[in-house]
């Protein structure tokens, strides 16, 4: 296993030095900073001419400008690491050290929230091939597939953005309006539901109809502008989540799990007012952990002690509930401080940005209130997000979709029901773990190419982050900003593959890499 890591290791060195200077004479030959002197009628035009050329090096050979460059690189082994200056006079890695952070915040979310409900989707998809379920989520998933992502951010900031702030003027949703989206609702749910066509219309009015009383009175309760989920909320999501839970572990028709799962998801309801306690507005990230950490013990807990037999299976259940249902209790902390920040001068009643990524007005009262200063980040990465995550959803639909269904074909699928194991745990325990090899190399490496950035994105929604920061130096030719954002690139994509390959043996035992 070393000897494999450490050829693959320096395979990497290798690869990435050969696309490195690729890179860097493909755009220092493609590029010609001389070219803005082209129409001057500046009278110093040859002294600035000359400036440049000395400055830039433009004189000296790309190749050779390389080397020089790569000089600094290399000096890392000895501690004398060095990516140069930009064109502004500012070291590199500060530029990267303040773009980093913000693409991180910002694709983090969307790539996380498209893998989730991609892959849960797409397989859903691949269970129920050929039912109205699918057909609905295969045209969606190739509308949203062939989208731009520019039109989707555009559509975005006027609906979900201007739209809505005009909206939160006078929060009154239209009958009409209820009607049309309650049923859309119950035509979702029935979707997910499935079953017979007397079923399917029953499933459909049911959804409508809660859908339409949720509707009702939260436009006449004025809920837009004080928003909050309540303990009524955060008990039936957490009883929604135990039954997904439970369902995907051991599904339904076990006692014990059920036992495990609602028992976990009735305690996590209980803790919403003592768990308070630790949300004060002097809070911090500490006291997040410290509330995850409470329920997901009480979780453990709860599955400890349902039976001696298969107990790491319903510890799984109380772990899981608990984890998931912990998040609508953030969630209506967050929304609590709402008012006050919609109130506030900073944002005068228009809460949803559509440029920027956080409000440099807000008060330091604000900044300080852990709550607030979260709420405005998390409004602020609300449009992107969604335009990101709509984009890689359809995506990942697609792939895990034919990954399951290419392994539901397989003799081990066919044999395994012949055994007489449930179909919940020969798609679950045997149909997903090897329908997630494939998708191993695509998940990898969407984590790697986190830092590089969205350039679209970041530039429709004004955000600094690695994006613009690689279009900034393209168009200013700064050939070290440049090469800092593509090394960096570069690096973690070889890295990626070689985990992916790694975690190959670990999600595939059959899979052994040769010494």
């Amino acid at each position: 296993m070393l000897q494999y890591v450490f050829r693959r290791l320096g395979m990497m060195f290798v690869v990435v030095f050969g696309a490195s200077f690729l890179a860097y004479n493909l755009q220092a030959y493609s590029s010609n900073p001389l070219s803005v002197f082209t129409e001057s009628t500046e009278q110093n035009k040859n002294f600035l001419i000359a400036k440049m050329i000395r400055d830039l090096q433009l004189d000296v050979p790309p190749p050779i400008r390389y080397f020089s460059w790569l000089r600094g690189i290399v000096g890392g082994l000895w501690g004398d690491f060095d990516m140069g200056l930009s064109r502004n006079d500012i070291p590199v890695i500060e530029l990267l050290g303040q773009a980093i952070p913000v693409t991180v915040k910002l694709v983090i979310t969307a790539t996380f929230l498209a893998i989730i409900l991609g892959i849960s989707v797409g397989m859903i998809t691949a269970i129920r091939q050929y039912s109205r379920f699918d057909y609905v989520m295969t045209f969606i998933s190739f509308l949203l597939y062939s989208l731009p992502i520019f039109w989707v951010a555009v559509l975005l900031k006027e609906f979900m953005a201007i739209q809505f702030n005009d909206f939160l003027a006078d929060p009154k949703i239209p009958p009409i309006t209820i009607a049309i989206f309650s049923l859309t609702i119950g035509f979702i749910f029935a979707g997910f539901a499935g079953g017979t066509r007397a079923q399917f219309f029953a499933i459909v009015a049911g959804g409508a109809i809660f859908s339409a009383a949720i509707l009702t009175f939260m436009s006449g309760s004025n809920w837009f502008l004080e928003p909050a989920l309540g303990i009524f909320g955060i008990s039936f999501l957490a009883l929604s989540n135990a039954a997904i839970v439970i369902q995907l572990i051991s599904g339904l028709d076990s006692k014990k799990g059920r036992q495990a799962g609602f028992g976990t998801a009735v305690a996590i309801a209980a803790l919403y007012y003592p768990l308070q306690s630790l949300m004060t507005e002097d809070a911090s990230f500490l006291n997040v952990l410290a509330i995850f950490a409470v329920t997901i013990s009480v979780g453990i807990a709860i599955g400890y002690s349902i039976s001696k037999i298969d107990r790491r299976v319903y510890i799984r259940i109380g772990l899981f509930t608990a984890l998931i249902s912990t998040f609508p209790i953030i969630l209506d902390r967050f929304m609590k401080e709402f008012p006050n920040y919609m109130n506030s001068d900073a944002i005068n009643n228009r809460p949803v940005p559509t440029l920027g990524q956080n409000n440099d007005m807000l008060t330091p009262e604000q900044l300080e209130n852990f709550w607030i200063s979260g709420l405005d980040t998390a409004i602020h990465l609300v449009l992107p997000t969604i335009a990101l995550t709509l984009i890689s959803f359809a995506g990942y639909v697609r792939f895990s979709r034919g990954s399951l269904l290419e392994v539901l074909n397989m003799d081990y699928i066919r044999t395994a029901r012949a055994k007489g194991l449930t179909e919940r745990t020969v798609i679950v325990r045997h149909g997903m773990r090897n329908a997630m090899l494939p998708l191993t190399t695509i998940l990898v490496n969407d984590f790697a190419g986190l830092l590089g950035g969205a350039i679209i994105t970041e530039g429709v929604f004004a955000w600094k982050g690695m994006g613009q920061l690689f279009n900034d130096a393209l168009r200013g030719y700064d050939m070290n900003l440049f090469m800092g954002v593509f090394i960096l690139s570069a690096t973690l994509t070889v890295l990626a593959n070689l985990v992916a390959d790694l975690l190959y043996g670990v999600v595939d035992p059959r899979i052994r890499i040769r010494k």
